[in-house]
């Protein structure tokens, strides 16, 4: 592959424009687009907005009067097929452009082809710029068109011994300020905040994202609140407020949940409720991510981080694979969080 450091940059770039915060998240890709001249200079740029508006490069090709000899650097390969818009292979054609750098081949078998599209029209064509960034930013996507369900991210704060509350139930303070922060961050990547009716009943937290200043976002823009299990929901609960959608199950059977949500156009589940909870989810072998955030406390006769497993033995131990560590926050309060896959034998061997 030869890509230039001008086209690595406008990718960079084409990564951040689909991540736009706001975007209604749900079963279409999120991709960004950028032109480039001869000189790699950014002429225009784009992203998708959400299901049924312009593509990414229908969206740059918009804002340019000539796309003639330009390069189109874009997160996914260029669709090739009529749905609620035509397809951007063709638009960059009519456009004229030179050359196409994209990170992502689409894997739909209905959408793709663009790339063989544009090459038998003569335009360069380049793969795999930044593939691995673009993978991460369409994990909930590409994850639901091969195990059709939600990617499910488990989220917990702990005690170095393993705790995630006092004995007493208080837990507000076992993760710093800039943990909690990042936690919201990564609340808003997802279109589904998860907890049980337990998680609901002692803590009674509100589930939204919030801002650097503590004010929850746009209801437009919140996550759907799911709450499972069978015990009701108190009326008064702060979970049913109208800062967001809000979904009581009336079960626990996960797989049903998890079906609902992929049928609604859900395709990542942040679960942040309860240990009970999230032990179900690993012994189905429904976590695919776990972020942990580990304070350097001890808090001793505590809450465990999670209840249920069935393991005795250190060889049954479920093992992990650690892909990300980083301190959170500034001494004396620093955090370490990370970011884990975990090892699922009956889900290798299917």
């Amino acid at each position: 592959m030869t890509t230039s450091s001008a086209e690595r940059d406008a990718m960079r770039r084409a990564l951040a424009l689909a991540a736009t915060p706001g975007i209604p998240l749900g079963p279409n890709p999120r991709v960004g687009c950028v032109l480039l001249d001869d000189a790699g200079r950014t002429v225009a740029e784009g992203f998708h907005r959400g299901a049924g508006t312009a593509h990414a490069e229908v969206d740059a090709l918009s804002r340019v009067d000539d796309a003639h000899g330009l390069t189109a650097v874009v997160t996914l390969e260029p669709c090739n097929h009529t749905g609620r818009t035509g397809p951007c292979s063709e638009a960059l054609l009519a456009g004229g452009v030179r050359r196409v750098v994209h990170a992502l081949p689409d894997p739909t078998p209905e959408a793709q082809g663009g790339a063989q599209r544009l090459r038998e029209a003569g335009v360069e064509v380049e793969s795999g710029l930044l593939a691995d960034d673009a993978t991460r930013l369409n994990r909930g996507w590409l994850h639901g068109l091969e195990h059709g369900r939600p990617f499910v991210t488990w989220k917990l704060a702990t005690s170095l011994d393993g705790r995630s509350a006092a004995a007493d139930g208080t837990s507000r303070w076992v993760s710093n300020a800039a943990s909690r922060r990042d936690t919201h961050r990564l609340r808003g990547e997802a279109d589904v905040m998860m907890v049980g009716t337990g998680t609901v009943l002692v803590d009674g937290p509100r589930l939204t994202v919030r801002d650097d200043h503590d004010q929850p976002l746009p209801r437009e823009v919140q996550p759907l609140r799911v709450v499972v299990g069978e015990r009701p929901v108190p009326a008064d609960a702060a979970v049913l407020d109208d800062t967001a959608e809000t979904w009581v199950t009336g079960t626990r059977d996960l797989h049903a949940v998890l079906a609902t949500l992929f049928q609604q156009g859900r395709r990542h589940v942040f679960l942040e409720g309860g240990p009970t909870l999230a032990g179900a989810f690993l012994q189905e072998g429904l976590v695919d991510e776990v972020v942990c955030y580990v304070a350097p406390m001890l808090i001793g006769a505590g809450i465990p981080s999670v209840q249920g497993l069935p393991f005795t033995t250190i060889a049954d131990a479920l093992h992990l694979d650690v892909l990300e560590v980083t301190t959170l926050g500034d001494a004396p309060e620093i955090d370490v969080r990370l970011v884990m896959r975990p090892h699922h034998p009956r889900q290798e061997m299917d």
